[in-house]
């Protein structure tokens, strides 16, 4: 009687384990799960600040043509200007990061 116990016992413990197998498992897909989102928001976190930045700076430019500028005409001609360099540095940029 005492090994149908035993054997009980030891099946139960078999269950137990292989729960918490199967369990542990699960959990290591969703930590890599979430691994995969955290590296997905850091570069989407690292993209809007990269045209948060790109914002500030045309800002910034165009508050420098109109202070620059004090003719109506002179100041269509710097901003064409400044926005052909702009685009120059963009494709630059764009460059190095490849």
């Amino acid at each position: 009687m005492a090994s149908t116990q035993q054997l009980a016992q030891l099946d139960r413990l078999e269950r137990q384990v292989t729960t918490l197998v199967a369990a542990y498992q699960q959990l290591r897909e969703e930590l890599a799960d979430a691994h995969t989102t955290v590296q997905q928001l850091r570069a989407d976190v690292r993209d809007r600040e990269r045209q948060l930045k790109d914002f500030q700076n045309q800002e910034n430019i165009t508050k420098l043509v109109n202070t620059i500028a004090g003719e109506p005409a002179n100041v269509n001609e710097l901003k064409l200007r400044l926005n052909e360099y702009i685009r120059e540095i963009d494709k630059c940029l764009a460059y190095l990061r490849e």
